[in-house]
């Protein structure tokens, strides 16, 4: 269905150009409107062919796992950053976010449109809000450790760390 929804979705658009490329001065409506109604068409099998594959039970039961494994792996990993203190050098700091998080950062970001499918939009809204802040504070450490800020980029650490914390807080009160 969904290789049938673009085809249709081509095969409309390729069309309708061609069309309204035969003559300058006038557009051939015969074969315009038509080639615009299986373009919509198209477009309407591949978001309901999309929609049915985002809200299915498997989808929906691993991406609750992938949320709350990354949103712990995140903390876990940042909470050793930041134990480790001066153990890890500034300059250093910027390449273990990047081999520490950026994978758990990742995962979570392909995962989050099932909040909203598992539990609300303003559960998605909470979550994402307390997820966003916690990575543009990762992004100032790695910033700030890249200038040579150390203390910024520590303060910054433990700000991102308590986002996070407060992420999975909001995670576990709805799932659990």
């Amino acid at each position: 269905m969904n290789g049938l929804g673009f085809l249709l979705l081509a095969a409309g658009f390729l069309t309708g150009a061609y069309s309204t490329a035969l003559d300058i001065e006038s557009t051939n409506w015969a074969l315009f409107v038509p080639a615009a109604l299986a373009a919509v068409a198209g477009v309407f099998m591949i978001k309901r062919q999309a929609s049915g594959v985002a809200t299915s039970e498997s989808v929906l039961t691993a991406n609750r796992t992938e949320l709350s494994e990354s949103l712990r792996s995140i903390v876990s990993n940042l909470d050793e950053l930041i134990d480790a203190g001066s153990k890890v050098p500034n300059e250093e700091l910027r390449n273990e976010i990047d081999q520490r998080l950026r994978d758990d950062l990742r995962r979570f970001a392909d995962a989050r449109e099932s909040l909203v499918h598992l539990y609300s939009l303003q559960i998605y809204a909470d979550i994402m809000s307390e997820f966003a802040a916690g990575e543009r504070y990762v992004n100032r450490v790695w910033s700030a450790s890249a200038d040579g800020y150390e203390r910024e980029a520590r303060t910054y650490l433990e700000r991102a760390v308590k986002q996070f914390r407060e992420a999975i807080k909001q995670l576990d009160a709805v799932a659990g």
